[in-house]
């Protein structure tokens, strides 16, 4: 596991993309025991603002979330050591207001309905379009910082201080 942001190897980057990213920090945790998959994602955000960490398995993310705060997971749908449903479990316990987007070669409406129902944020389809990749992970970091507005204002509103 990274604790530190990966940096990125020496392959090919992926392709371009025309989706603009965030003007902010983004950071995201990948947990996936597929390498190809961790290094597709370190490529395509290695030359922008985005901080991507990685995890191996459930457990490796688990201990990674106890100590990091993270706004989005993305998360393989198998794991060596767990389903994205445990990850989910454990994001909810350790990191609360963590978005976690499911990743499967298998994705299908099935999949889709379950993840949202169980509280996930969405589904990316394997193979990785950049395109994709970047725009799911834009909005549900997008929605992660609302939430956290819209809390701090509630709670400045309460507190009589707006």
């Amino acid at each position: 596991m990274s604790v530190a942001p990966d940096s990125a190897s020496g392959s090919a980057a992926p392709a371009a993309c025309s989706h603009p990213l965030p003007d902010r920090t983004v950071r995201v945790l990948a947990v996936s025991s597929a390498e190809e998959d961790l290094r597709f994602l370190r490529h395509l955000f290695a030359h922008s603002n985005w901080v991507i960490y990685t995890a191996r398995g459930c457990a490796e993310a688990a201990d990674f979330l106890r100590r990091h705060p993270i706004p989005v997971i993305l998360c393989d749908s198998e794991l060596a050591d767990g389903t994205w449903r445990d990850l989910l479990r454990t994001a909810g316990a350790s990191a609360p207001d963590s978005l976690v987007i499911v990743t499967s070669r298998a994705a299908d409406d099935f999949l889709w309905a379950e993840v949202l129902n169980l509280g996930g944020y969405d589904v990316l389809m394997k193979p990785f379009d950049p395109d994709e990749v970047i725009r799911v992970i834009s909005l549900a970091w997008l929605h992660w910082k609302n939430l956290r507005e819209r809390i701090k204002m509630r709670e400045a509103l309460l507190a009589g201080q707006v």
